[in-house]
């Protein structure tokens, strides 16, 4: 995540699907933004959806006129805006930016972990998503990468996980099954699912104890914001990929 995002279109999603993941199960949330620092670019320019109310309120009409206040009234845009409001009532934030070299990063992660410990659901928002080959632990630009051994090391520790995750160049179906498939080889007893956006998708862990608000979670999520978020879960089989394009 990058300063420069804040409140544009994809941050409107992310909150409101944040928004409903804790109001359907009470989970206690922590928001681990994992800050990098802003690059110049244009992206995150995309607040244009904030001028269209007639369009975008009806998804959550509080978050939608809450940022819109703020970012009329603000000239630097920075995630500290949404953690001063009541829009995430209950969730801790975890805001120190991620450093690249190694011995820095396991400092910045045991910080992490133990505030986590007083929480029951993590949100990690690296800026690309999980680790990718290119981008060895420890290596420059490490930074915008969450890695496998993290998610382990969370999930061993009790928390459910959603995961904020880029789209690559592969068909979207296939990817979001196989990151799912992966996410759960690594959080044993684990149920997967995911929540995608036109750009991004959010991968879900839900530890066996919290498994019970799965149905609730699908529900609100599906009420409150169909046509712009939409709920996959892991598919094992062919015949169950067969069941689902006919459902």
């Amino acid at each position: 995540m990058k300063n420069q995002y804040f409140g544009d279109i994809n941050d409107y999603r992310k909150y409101g699907l944040l928004r409903s993941i804790t109001e359907a199960s009470h989970l206690r949330l922590l928001v681990s933004w994992m800050l990098t620092p802003d690059d110049g670019s244009s992206d995150g320019k995309f607040v244009s959806y904030l001028d269209n109310p007639e369009l975008w309120e009806k998804y959550d009409h509080e978050l939608f006129h809450k940022l819109h206040d703020i970012l009329n009234n603000q000239q630097q845009r920075n995630v500290s805006l949404i953690e001063d409001t009541e829009l995430l009532p209950t969730a801790q934030f975890f805001s120190e930016f991620v450093p690249d070299p190694s011995s820095e990063r396991n400092a910045w992660f045991n910080s992490l972990a133990e505030q986590a410990k007083k929480n029951e659901l993590i949100f990690l928002d690296p800026d690309n998503g999980i680790e990718v080959k290119s981008k060895p632990y420890g290596r420059k630009n490490s930074s915008k990468f969450l890695y496998w051994r993290e998610i382990e090391a969370l999930w061993r520790s009790g928390n459910s996980l959603l995961i904020y995750q880029h789209f690559i160049r592969e068909k979207r179906f296939n990817f979001i099954q196989r990151m799912l498939s992966e996410l759960q080889n690594v959080t044993a007893g684990s149920l997967v699912e995911a929540f995608s956006t036109p750009h991004v998708v959010f991968l879900m862990a839900l530890q066996p104890g919290h498994q019970q608000y799965h149905a609730n979670i699908v529900d609100t999520v599906q009420k409150r914001w169909g046509g712009q978020i939409y709920h996959w879960d892991l598919i094992r089989s062919q015949q169950e990929y067969k069941c689902t394009k006919l459902s």
